[in-house]
Parts: C-alpha cells; sequence; structure tokens
C-alpha cells in the first residue's frame, strides 16, 4: 500500500514538473512583438507638477552616461534612507511623481523645439545632445509629433548619496505614438496610429543642501 501511494506521487510530481516546463517554455520566451527601447534625456523638479502635453517629440537614441545595474532593494531603501537624513524635505513617492511629470515636460519641451523650457531641467551635457538634435532636425525641415499615451512601471533603480550630492536613476517605462515628417508633409519616420513601447534609464541629481529644489537630468540610456 505505502508503495502505491509512493508511486502515485511521484506519477503526480512528474506531471506538475511537464506542466511548469511548458508554462515556462511559452511564458519565458518573446513574443517577437516587442519593440526595442530607444534612449532619452532628464531632469526633474522635486513635486512639481506640470500639465502633459498632448504631442511632444519622440528623442532619438542617446547615451549620455553608463547605465546604472539595478540595484537590491535593501541597496536601494538604504541609499533613499541616506539621502533623507541629508535632506529632511526628500520623500521616494514624492520623487518619482516629480520624475513622471518631468519625464512628460521634458519630451514636450524637445517636440516643441523649446529650449528656453529645456535649459534648466538638464545638465549641460544632456541639453547640449538634445539642442544638437533640435537643430539637425530645424536643418532638416523635419516635424515630429509625439503623444505620450501613458506609463506601465516607473521606479527608482538606483540611488547614492555622494557627500552632499543625491543621485537618483529611474526606469521609465511608457508607451507612446511618434512620427516625423518632412517639409512635404512625407512621413519619413514612425506611425501616428502605431503605439510603441519605451523603456528610459534617466539619472537625477540634486545637491541636498541647496535651497533650490530642482532635480537635475544628468544622464539618459535606454534600458529594459
Amino acid at each position: 500500500m505505502a508503495d502505491s501511494q509512493l508511486l502515485g506521487i511521484l506519477l503526480l510530481a512528474m506531471v506538475a514538473g511537464i506542466i511548469l516546463f511548458r508554462l515556462y517554455t511559452v511564458l519565458g520566451r518573446r513574443t517577437g512583438n516587442e519593440r526595442e527601447p530607444q534612449d532619452r534625456l532628464r531632469r526633474i523638479e522635486a513635486g512639481a507638477a506640470q500639465p502633459a502635453a498632448e504631442s511632444a517629440l519622440a528623442l532619438q537614441d542617446r547615451s549620455m552616461a553608463a547605465s546604472q545595474q539595478p540595484d537590491g532593494q535593501d541597496g536601494i531603501a538604504g541609499a533613499l534612507t541616506e539621502i533623507s537624513r541629508a535632506d529632511r524635505t526628500f520623500q521616494p513617492s514624492g520623487f518619482l511623481e516629480g520624475a513622471r511629470e518631468a519625464y512628460r515636460q521634458v519630451v514636450t519641451a524637445f517636440a516643441a523645439r523649446d529650449r528656453e523650457a529645456l535649459r534648466p531641467l538638464l545638465s549641460d551635457e544632456v541639453y547640449g545632445a538634445f539642442d544638437g538634435e533640435i537643430h539637425a532636425h530645424e536643418e532638416r525641415n523635419e516635424i515630429v509629433k509625439y503623444a505620450l499615451i501613458g506609463f506601465s512601471d516607473v521606479r527608482i533603480v538606483h540611488a547614492e548619496l555622494k557627500g552632499r550630492v543625491a543621485e537618483i536613476t529611474v526606469r521609465f517605462a511608457a508607451q507612446f505614438v511618434s512620427v516625423t515628417t518632412n517639409a512635404s508633409g512625407v512621413v519619413v519616420e514612425g506611425d501616428a496610429k502605431a503605439v510603441r513601447d519605451v523603456v528610459d534609464i534617466w539619472t537625477f541629481d540634486r545637491d541636498t543642501r541647496s535651497s533650490d529644489p530642482n532635480w537635475t537630468l544628468v544622464a539618459t540610456t535606454s534600458g529594459s
């Protein structure tokens, strides 16, 4: 009797293992419909909210610095605690809300070729790269329209306090529609009817002893 029960248990385990293996082979594969992420830029006003514009420019791929590898949750929590101690006004939830708005503000200003709006949001290096992209589109008489649909995920993947400077890296998983047309109105890139999935890694920093509450976008790259 014991042998038959043991045999039954072994058979059930084998069946469960086969089912789990099949699930893994299906769920663990890319479907071929995933879109490759593209690079972008950044800088953020802590807690500042501004309505998102319906159209903005899809930024071309560019890496301003090496992407930070995601930290373990304990490491991130510890670093955020250090930043909170250095800056009593800092709150991770408020920072992430500000980061969402910063993303919208930056891509909207870029699409509108609004250099004046971009300049205070970006570090010198990032601004130089974006200004170069804007200039290239102007020379080609191209118009880029961009509509941010929303976010599927926004989270902190790296945090560090370097002396008095806080540095936080955020992973944005966003959906948008973009299309680039030439002077004749002919589409040269993108699709006005297709929603694209993009992952961007933006790094912000701020002097915790500064009276200026703004966080500056200092690096940007694509992610996964």
